[in-house]
């Protein structure tokens, strides 16, 4: 059931649509290429278990944490374009 003007399905539609720009965001911050064994900030060894784990791994687990913190995510998409969800 879709509200206002908007044909049945829009709504999920939408939802569908921002799933799958997250998902794309997410897996293109993803490392690829080879690993390395060593941090490439701050070259303290990586472990096994996370070079296992993170396929392409460059960070140890406190460069990757600080370097998430840096990284801005724009959620503010307004795929509704209704006023209700832009008071939100």
């Amino acid at each position: 059931m879709a509200s206002g003007w908007a044909r049945d399905g829009a709504v999920q539609e939408q939802i569908d649509a921002s799933v799958e720009d997250a998902v794309k965001l997410a897996r293109s911050r993803l490392p690829d290429g080879k690993g390395l064994t060593h941090c490439e900030e701050c070259e303290i060894a990586i472990p096994n278990a996370r070079r296992k784990a993170i396929p392409g791994v460059r960070l140890c687990v406190n460069c990757q944490a600080e370097n998430d913190k840096k990284q801005s995510t724009f959620t503010g998409f307004n795929r509704r374009g209704s006023k209700d969800s832009q008071l939100r």
